[in-house]
């Protein structure tokens, strides 16, 4: 299915300019061996690479007794010079400016160097890429501290949470992520690793605007999917129920009907973290679990939640819930042909359910803390039917809940979502009727963006009752949505 969303930008994109922009690292190690009188070695990195000219030269200055105002102008002059005769571009660099520039994404230079270096090098490079620009003579501190980052955000009017910042040195890299950006990390001369919120490249050749958007929000993507008393109606159910949520690239997974082992013995086997409650719910997640909501003794029907940490700064509550399948909505009007009234009247008993979940999930709520509701809810939705107010959905959307999958495919008729059943064609009293297919599994969510949804059915499964073959291993379609968190 085609999402309906595209990856978001950025907010903005802060560059270094150094070995990152442009290849200066290479003339800054010369200006400083011929200030030096000798050839740099690798002990000598981290007084040179990534640091003002002050800060070098008092390092000079203590090893060779010289001034260190002296040392610094004669430091000014040797880079300044070897700048306006050898800038080169780093590869991909003007290439991703002209993208970031297309989709009107803001970008500011954000440099150790000094205004007088900085300029010199926006003559050369071109100074009309750039909203704005923040050098060593600008802030108090200058890198590693977070002070000149900031000082981008604040020029460009941003959040540094909504920012990626591009940069080639450990120290620049400790100055970004202390203000808060999201880091691409492009090493020049000496190595980076790799750390939560960190991307490193050998190049920004090919590296695009959706790359970047993707490391200030992280997808989030969430399946619910009922199991079908554990799986057991199919043989080796286990294996393929790993396989399914394996294809299906989820992060979450909330389930139900876990004949009370499944989640646990999923996690074990995908080496993920999970949260069981009672016999029939649980949680899988690939991300660390940092709370476990609502009552773990929940019985069949009910509901249960965890909060995870998607990333430092990103965390979701995320709750499974199973409402009671008597009396079904779609066989009271298929077969009984109860008018709407009625049929909304027998919704007693999972309105009531869903009242108590949405009571449970406002109860254990943090401000600025998403929340995904995922479950078999066993009815239809008001936004599926347009003479029924079915009123357990109509409970949820009042509770601030959004449908992700009515939010990707606004049109019924177009995109039914049929969850129930891809093994069910025909209903299962031997009178031939047909059974009545219907959405009554969802992903809704309070506070966060769709991507994309889609249900999730794998195989061609056979018709009730010669299913013990199938390679899907429930009665259930899943539903997985994609989200991009929105950071707290």
């Amino acid at each position: 299915m085609t999402p309906h969303t595209h990856q978001l930008p950025p907010q903005a994109v802060l560059f270094d300019m150094d070995g990152t922009l442009v290849d200066t690292e290479r003339l800054w190690w010369e200006a400083v061996e011929q200030v030096a009188g000798r050839p740099l070695t690798e002990a000598d990195q981290p007084e040179v690479l990534g640091r003002p000219v002050e800060h070098t030269a008092d390092w000079l200055g203590a090893v060779t007794g010289r001034s260190a105002g002296d040392l610094a102008a004669d430091l000014h002059r040797e880079f300044a010079d070897r700048v306006r005769t050898g800038i080169v571009p780093r590869p991909g660099a003007l290439d991703l400016l002209a993208a970031l520039a297309a989709v009107g994404v803001p970008t500011a230079l954000v440099t150790a160097s000094p205004r007088a270096v900085a300029d010199v090098v926006l003559d050369a490079l071109g100074s009309g890429w750039f909203a704005a620009s923040v050098t060593a003579d600008d802030t108090p501190r200058t890198k590693p501290a977070p002070d000149p980052y900031l000082a981008a955000c604040r020029a460009l009017g941003v959040e540094p949470t909504a920012c990626v910042a591009v940069e080639d040195t450990e120290t620049g890299v400790a100055s970004a992520e202390a203000a808060g950006c999201a880091v691409l990390a492009v090493p020049s001369l000496a190595p980076i690793g790799a750390a939560p919120g960190r991307t490193v490249r050998d190049s920004l050749a090919g590296v695009t605007v959706e790359e970047l958007g993707r490391m200030v929000t992280p997808e989030l993507r969430v399946m619910s999917w009922n199991l079908w008393l554990g799986g057991i109606m199919v043989d080796d159910h286990r294996a393929k129920q790993l396989k399914v949520i394996l294809e299906s690239g989820a992060d979450v997974v909330g389930l139900q009907e876990t004949a009370g082992t499944a989640a646990q013995e999923l996690a074990e086997a995908l080496g993920w973290h999970h949260h069981r409650a009672g016999e029939n719910l649980g949680v899988l997640s690939r991300h660390p679990i940092t709370a476990r909501l609502g009552d773990p003794d929940v019985g069949f029907y009910g509901a249960a939640g965890v909060r995870i940490a998607v990333a430092p700064g990103h965390e979701v509550d995320v709750w499974t819930a199973h409402l009671h399948y008597t009396p079904y909505g779609p066989y009271e009007s298929a077969f009984d042909g109860l008018p709407a009234a009625e049929l909304i009247a027998h919704e007693v008993v999972r309105l009531t359910q869903m009242r108590d979940t949405l009571r449970r999930i406002a109860e254990s709520s943090a401000d600025g803390v998403p929340v995904v509701l995922v479950g078999d809810f066993n009815c239809p939705s008001h936004l599926d039917w347009p003479h029924v107010a079915w009123p357990v959905t109509k409970a949820a959307e009042e509770a601030g809940f959004a449908d992700s999958y009515r939010e990707a495919h606004p049109d019924p008729a177009a995109a039914p979502g049929h969850t129930w059943s891809p093994i069910h064609a025909v209903h299962e009293d031997g009178s031939g009727r047909p059974e009545p297919q219907d959405r009554i599994d969802y992903v809704l969510h309070r506070g966060l963006t769709v991507r994309d949804a889609r249900t999730l059915v794998t195989g061609s499964p056979r018709p009730w009752p010669d299913v013990t073959d199938n390679d899907w291993p429930s009665d259930h379609a899943a539903v997985v949505t994609t989200f991009a968190p929105t950071p707290r």
